[in-house]
């Protein structure tokens, strides 16, 4: 195997062996099999497309797989050897469909090989055997670093835009262009000989489509449960039986919700579940009652301490301790080896484990912090907050936001956020935040010096919070005071990265660390257009961006 697709990777440059998030070889190159014929398929849908066809199963059916692929996903071999042969079905669906459409146009349709004609071996242990022929290593080692590190740029943009595209798609919202632009981008990547300038223009285009599918998704979200409301999450225990839900999914934190009214138990969010509180159509619900644990990469700790049910809805999963691998549960596209897969929103089998389980004993005094603050909540304090940067009573906004992760160099981030003077406010999204959001940072005349705008999934809200400030300071984001700070983890991180690039939002500091397929001359490439740079210390960043 080789992965190099999250910032965590082995050696800082690739898991060769065994991945860091608990990806065997056998998953890898099954999963480089699917990311194959998934090409293979939009090198059909694309062709149809053109001729005005399209399928909504062929569409439905590539998003999934590429989100399928990111990290900490799916580690099932079973279930993708599933997903692998019904690829294929969908490859012919494709097939017939160009066909149809070329002889509808009155022209022949071009004679595809690749992705679009491989074919499949009759067995896992064969597939697994064709995924290896694929392993990304060997094309390094003919094509170079930097050519293959963009197309993987553009690749792993991709899986993070189906992730979001996919969490809309739940909720009723799709978007054809979206739809026929996935299929755009992986026929593009099978073609040969593609330069620099060919793949810097197509992952910016990436970013580009990444704004409209984030816009849809905040469409789905806040037109399905309303915009988020500043609210008080309880992070502590209420006496009673518990399930805990990960994830990002908001249509199974609610069907959850439905099922288990009336039962005695609690419903408590873990990771980037946290926001969730904030919606009016979740809130709701009484005995929605809080948040346990922190980032997902302490998962296997906190899940071994709740005293319940966990459903995982999305991405994060790692492997399970086997103290509560028969308590755990997975739904959606997320999969482990063998871990109870809930397929159909019936979460009965959640439900009793959770009944059977002891819950906790005793209800613990009080404690709270506050999320909610999405784009409606600030941009409704708006006039306040411009009369406080007017006033010198604000000096800058700090947008530190991102993945967290196990990796050294990640106490940067809460360094950052306590040295960041009492004049200056910080807005934060993803998991990242919980290096920092327990912490106490006060406000500034009523306004918290600490703002939770939501999931890695609600960035579309901090760009429109950016855009809206630039309009009403009458200048452009880069002419703001505010400084974005992003940690780096998965593919996600990735999409959004080349959205505010394609924005051109200019200064943006990552970290820890660069992701290894981000080459030290792609990178370059970046700082030199728009001063992409590395952070430092906490100290050295901030008199650099306050002077």
């Amino acid at each position: 195997m080789f992965c190099y697709q999250c910032e965590q990777t082995a050696k800082g440059t690739g898991c060769d062996a065994f991945g860091v998030c608990g990806k065997d070889p056998k998953t890898a190159a099954l999963q480089d099999l699917l990311v194959h014929l998934t090409k293979g398929v939009s090198m059909y849908a694309r062709r149809a497309g053109a001729l005005g066809a399209q399928d909504a199963a062929v569409d439905k059916f590539v998003i999934e797989s590429l989100f399928t692929t990111i990290t900490n996903v799916n580690f099932d071999p079973v279930r993708l050897e599933q997903i692998l042969r019904e690829g294929v079905a969908v490859r012919n669906t494709a097939k017939a469909l160009y066909e149809a459409a070329a002889l509808k146009a009155g022209t022949a349709p071009e004679k595809l090989t690749g992705p679009a004609v491989w074919q499949p071996a009759a067995d896992l242990d064969g597939l697994v055997a064709q995924g290896e022929e694929l392993v990304l290593s060997k094309e390094l080692a003919v094509r170079g670093a930097d050519l293959v590190g963009l197309e993987n740029l553009i690749l792993f943009g991709l899986k993070g835009m189906a992730a979001y595209a996919d969490h809309a798609r739940v909720l009723g919202i799709v978007d054809s262009k979206v739809n026929a632009f996935f299929h755009e981008a992986l026929d593009f990547l099978t073609q040969p000989d593609l330069g620099v300038d060919a793949l810097l223009g197509m992952a910016l285009r990436c970013g580009e489509i990444n704004i409209r599918v984030m816009e849809i998704l905040d469409e789905a979200n806040t037109g399905t449960y309303g915009h988020p409301v500043p609210t008080p999450v309880r992070i502590n225990a209420i006496k009673g039986k518990a399930i805990l839900v990960s994830g990002h999914d908001l249509k199974d934190l609610e069907e959850l919700l439905k099922q288990t009214e009336g039962t005695g138990i609690n419903i408590y969010t873990h990771g980037e579940m946290l926001p969730t509180h904030g919606y009016p159509g979740l809130k709701k619900y009484g005995h929605f009652v809080g948040n346990y644990g922190g980032a997902w990469q302490d998962q296997q700790k906190e899940f071994a301490a709740f005293p319940g049910a966990i459903l995982m809805t999305t991405n994060c999963i790692q492997k399970p301790a086997e103290s509560y691998k028969s308590r755990i549960f997975t739904c959606g596209l997320v999969a482990w080896p063998g871990v109870v897969h809930i397929a159909d929103r019936n979460f009965k089998p959640v439900i009793d484990a959770a009944l059977a389980s002891p819950g906790f004993p005793e209800t613990e005094p009080e404690k709270t912090i506050l999320v909610g603050f999405g784009r409606n909540a600030v941009l409704g304090a708006a006039p306040k907050v411009i009369e406080l940067v007017q006033a010198g009573k604000i000096r800058h906004f700090f947008l530190i936001g991102g993945c967290d992760g196990a990796k050294s160099g990640r106490n940067y981030y809460t360094d950052l956020a306590t040295q960041v003077p009492k004049d200056c406010v910080i807005l934060t999204l993803a998991c990242g935040k919980y290096r920092f959001n327990k912490l106490e940072f006060g406000d500034i005349e009523g306004i918290p010096r600490l703002l939770d705008i939501g999931q890695c999934n609600d960035a579309y809200s901090a760009v429109k919070i950016a855009l809206a400030l630039a309009d009403a300071f009458k200048t452009d984001v880069n002419g703001l005071p505010l400084s974005l700070v992003l940690s780096w983890y998965e593919q996600k991180a990735v999409c959004i990265l080349l959205s505010l690039l394609f924005l051109g939002v200019r200064n943006i500091r990552i970290g820890p660390s660069a992701p290894a397929f981000l080459t030290p001359a792609v990178f370059q490439v970046l700082h030199d257009k728009l001063n992409l740079m590395p952070i430092t210390t906490p100290e050295q960043d901030l008199k650099a961006i306050l002077g």
